[in-house]
């Protein structure tokens, strides 16, 4: 059960582990485009095309049932991955993003060790599926362990491919040279060539090998320019607001688009006067099926005409939806059985809680959040003949492209997709949503054209972390000791489902649902939601037991480096000496994820009359192998406490027959500057370890943490997130 495989495994191919993990941020396009007969049968024969309509269940987020892959192999070719120009500039390509979490200063980095070169003659190409490899995605917490070996290794075989061409240029065993400072050093006569003088700005012709493991990298104990806090490339352009942003993007004779959206979700389209924005000067109709946009020559022009289509639209009205308040009943009822909600079964529950000394049976709840990311939905699109080209901030470049080409019915190649960095996704921008709207717009036009969403849209539309119904049974014995644990989560995912907590009779089971809302991945996907639930639990079970909860936790956990985190976090927190008093309360939790381990501290004030809560104190460790940026995985971490705090204390999507009821900023209630605790980051650096991602494992410690402080502080258990309730805001 504690047993853990490496984020590298061996046994499977980098290409194998990439797609397995684009299998679990598959969420299909909102859009479905209508073709006509004589086009339809160009393209397709007499065969049937099938559209599927965006899955609404969280298995099919995480689990891979709702993707269809391509099969692609990585290139072998050295050039595909790395250019080095006459002055020795490195340009290096990969299909990751940068999206704010500073993946290109790393990657960097790890190149620039390999190399033996500065950081600032690296220049990274991210997401143009034109010109780099093949990439799943930026989820999962993988780049950092996919991404960052491939280019290490690939890198290296570039080094020993430059001090090859040096030894036969020179005509020298290659033993007598070093690679150092952007140059190849003869040893013996002190002559030097820089890597631009060696390539002349030519391709390095040099196959890799199949096995990248056995490239000559450094180990992690040797790094100089890994594992050091370098200032996070093009900082300046970030700070000063020069960088752009697919919202910034524009092309010659740029158009501006807005879509139609029904007033309710599911409702349909049944009948449609456009006349007035028609009359509207410069203004364009396209309607493709339920598709309705218009384009303009400005956004405000925009806008007018989309609200006058509005006035002429008229909707037919789902009916049966559910409510905040009948979600949970919803999701019991509506659970699906066979084989996609098969139980984990060890031992026999049943009879280990017939013999448990204490026993414990609770619920808890998660409410559907949403990603609220800084930068909404936003992409520029132009076509040329018939190839598209688009502009969109998305974590999945590749996948949008096929999005393009199965809304056109094109072939891959005749789609291309750029990504500037994006202003956040926190997993909600796998899909193109966007770019394809603007596609559509583009093509119905003639000319480019820009759809950037409202923040009412992005409430609406966008898809959200699923909500999540999750019952827990327990038994332990007198002296602490774990002996029965069954777990149901109903809807909201299987991701950090497993307790690491040492328990011999277990049944661990995921009950999908088909959700009335559309859901998707979220940071962390359904491990803050799991980890809330179990480590709520643990603090409940140690209460009942009458020992403290840190000391309950040390005792039923044999995994070493998990062991090591709690204890780093609570010396930090000074645990042991954590003074109670009136409405002041202490929690600890942690947990493992996507190969990071978290423990968090936290003090909270809080009233047992009030529903609001104040984090006074957050100390948390963490640690993902060896550390390739201390700065940027530092910032990493504060940033998840953070965001950690909105769905822990506040954050809710309201919803009732249909309609999102709060979908503005203020009516949505996010972490402000006076929310912040203060907070101490401890970061445990595992040099022997390879790196893991930590975009999301440090997230899902804070809400169980701060859950466990509120009945500290109170004396009441809060067992439903949004802890501060559906009416704070």
């Amino acid at each position: 059960m504690n047993a853990r495989k490496s984020p590298l495994t061996p046994t499977l191919s980098l290409r194998t582990r990439l797609e397995r993990e684009e299998e679990q941020h598959s969420v299909p396009s909102l859009h479905w485009f209508d073709l006509d007969r004589r086009r339809f049968l160009a393209l397709f024969g007499g065969g049937i095309a099938i559209a599927a309509a965006a899955p609404r269940d969280a298995f099919a987020q995480e689990s891979g049932r709702a993707s269809a892959r391509q099969s692609q192999e990585l290139p072998k070719d050295l050039s595909a991955w790395i250019h080095i120009d006459k002055d020795g500039i490195v340009t290096v390509f990969t299909g990751k993003v940068e999206m704010g979490q500073n993946i290109r200063t790393s990657l960097a980095q790890q190149v620039a060790e390999e190399l033996r070169v500065g950081v600032p003659s690296i220049r990274m190409v991210m997401g143009d599926t034109d010109l780099v490899p093949w990439d799943a995605g930026t989820f999962g917490s993988r780049t950092t362990p996919t991404m960052g070996p491939q280019l290490r290794a690939v890198a290296a075989v570039a080094r020993e491919a430059l001090v090859g061409i040096a030894a036969s240029r020179w005509q020298i065993p290659r033993a007598k040279l070093v690679a150092a400072d952007g140059k190849v050093v003869d040893t013996q006569f002190k002559r030097t060539a820089t890597y631009g003088e060696l390539t002349l700005g030519e391709k390095i012709l040099k196959t890799l090998p199949d096995d990248l493991s056995t490239a000559p990298v450094a180990p992690p104990s040797s790094w100089k320019v890994a594992g050091t806090a370098v200032p996070k490339a093009d900082g300046r352009d970030f700070v000063t607001g020069s960088h752009r942003y697919a919202s910034d993007m524009t092309r010659p004779g740029l158009l501006f688009g807005k879509i139609l959206r029904a007033p309710q979700l599911e409702a349909k389209l049944e009948s449609l006067d456009a006349s007035k924005a028609q009359a509207l000067p410069g203004v364009k109709v396209v309607r493709d099926g339920e598709f309705v946009g218009v384009v303009a020559p400005d956004a405000h022009t925009a806008g007018k005409a989309v609200a006058a289509l509005a006035e002429g639209a008229k909707w037919s009205e789902a009916s049966g939806q559910p409510s905040n308040a009948t979600i949970f009943e919803f999701f019991k009822k509506n659970a699906e059985t066979g084989e996609r909600a098969e139980p984990r079964v060890t031992g026999d529950v049943e009879q280990a809680l017939g013999s448990a000394d204490v026993k414990l049976t609770q619920s808890y709840t998660v409410q559907y959040i949403a990603h609220a990311p800084l930068e909404p939905r936003a992409a520029v699109a132009e076509w040329t003949g018939d190839r598209v080209t688009v502009w969109t901030g998305t974590q999945r470049p590749f996948a949008v492209r096929d999005e393009l080409a199965a809304a056109f019915r094109i072939p891959t190649e005749k789609a291309r997709v750029m990504v500037p960095d994006t202003g956040s996704a926190y997993g909600g921008k796998h899909t193109g949503d966007a770019a394809v709207e603007a596609a559509r717009l583009a093509k119905g036009a003639g000319k480019p054209v820009r759809v950037v969403w409202t923040r009412e849209e992005e409430f609406t539309w966008a898809y959200l972390r699923p909500g999540g119904l999750i019952e827990v049974r327990s038994g332990a014995r007198k002296d602490g000791t774990l002996v029965a644990w069954e777990f149901h989560n109903y809807n909201s995912g299987p991701a950090g489902i497993g307790t690491p907590y040492d328990v011999p009779n277990q049944t661990i089971q995921f009950h999908p649902v088909k959700s009335p809302l559309r859901q998707g991945s979220y940071r962390a996907l359904a491990a803050t939601a799991n980890h809330f639930a179990r480590e709520s639990h643990m603090d409940e079970l140690a209460r009942e037991l009458g020992m403290d909860p840190l000391a309950f936790r040390l005792k039923n956990l044999s995994d070493a480096r998990l062991k090591a985190v709690f204890q780093a976090a609570a010396d930090r927190f000074g645990w042991a000496k954590r003074e109670k008093s009136a409405g002041r309360g202490f929690g600890i939790a942690g947990g493992f994820e996507k190969g990071g381990n978290i423990a968090v501290c936290a003090e909270v004030e809080a009233d047992a009359k009030e529903k609001r809560v104040r984090i006074r104190r957050v100390a948390a460790a963490f640690e993902c192998g060896a550390i390739v940026n201390p700065g940027g995985l530092r910032n990493q971490v504060e940033g998840a406490l953070v965001q950690g705090i909105g769905g822990a204390l506040f954050e809710a999507i309201r919803f009732d027959k249909g309609r999102i009821l709060n979908p503005h900023f203020s009516q949505y209630r996010l972490p402000r500057f006076t929310d912040l605790p203060a907070i101490e980051v401890v970061l445990l650096d595992r040099k022997d370890l390879p790196p893991a991602g930590a975009g999301e494992a440090p997230i899902v410690g804070l809400a169980p943490a701060v859950a466990s402080a509120i009945f500290d502080a109170t004396g009441e258990r809060r067992r439903a997130m949004p802890l501060e309730g559906l009416a704070a805001g």
